[in-house]
């Protein structure tokens, strides 16, 4: 039951517009075009590829990804089939309520493999050279989207359906701006760089682009604030999720 929930969330996600927009279209054409425009002034990695846009970009542009599936998209999703008595519906099907968050998350999965797939491709087109160890990546990954499917949930059970659809695209919006996905992080003011710093974007990025791009171990830090941010959201979406 679980595999087919899964497959129909998927195939509905992909058939979606927005959530195309928002998953692949934007992701892909932010690194297409600051990666080929001189737009920003990237800062200098400590391996090599230094200076080089497309080697800072594309570890921000998979964190936006990991975003625009597990929060945004989720989040937009869930509230409407919340408004229209979808989960409700289901909530009294054989398939238990756990086994749809389940299978609401093997979608989310699903999906952010098939947009690292693709925007890994274009970024290797563009000249992209990545270092680093894999596992670091990966649990930067699991860890991205536990906390960002977290506060996806705890927004969409919550809030109606309408004001999520607003939030979590303005969300998307302030989050693409300053959590260093595009922008440099250095670019902010000294006392906002600390604060920023914390979100679980900008850890995402962050850790992805000191793995990535500088050839870093296992960054702790990052690590230890999108753990918090998982912990955080999915704690708090269980607690207050309301699923009519």
């Amino acid at each position: 039951m679980i595999r087919a929930q899964a497959a129909l969330e998927t195939r509905m996600l992909l058939r979606n517009g927005e959530q195309l927009l928002l998953t692949v279209v934007i992701p892909t054409l932010l690194l297409l075009l600051f990666s080929t425009v001189d737009i920003i002034t990237v800062p200098v990695g400590t391996a090599g590829g230094q200076g080089e846009a497309v080697d800072f970009l594309a570890p921000g542009v998979l964190a936006l990804a990991v975003m625009s599936t597990a929060f945004t998209g989720q989040a937009i999703a869930t509230g409407f089939e919340r408004r229209y008595g979808v989960l409700k519906r289901l909530g009294a099907s054989p398939l238990p309520r756990w086994g749809l968050m389940t299978a609401k998350t093997c979608s989310v999965l699903v999906t952010e493999v098939l947009q690292i797939v693709l925007l890994t491709a274009i970024a290797f087109a563009l000249g992209w050279s990545p270092h680093g160890n894999p596992l670091a990546v990966l649990l930067l990954l699991v860890l991205g989207t536990a906390a960002f499917s977290g506060l996806g949930l705890l927004m969409a059970g919550t809030l109606r359906a309408e004001a999520t659809l607003a939030a979590a695209n303005l969300v998307f919006l302030l989050l693409l701006v300053g959590g260093g996905v595009i922008v440099p992080l250095e670019k902010f003011p000294d006392a906002a760089q600390s604060v920023l710093a914390l979100l679980p974007v900008s850890a995402l990025s962050d850790g992805l682009r000191d793995v990535l791009r500088d050839g870093a171990g296992m960054p702790w830090a990052d690590l230890g604030i999108l753990a918090a941010w998982a912990a955080l959201g999915l704690g708090a979406a269980a607690r207050w999720f309301r699923w009519e």
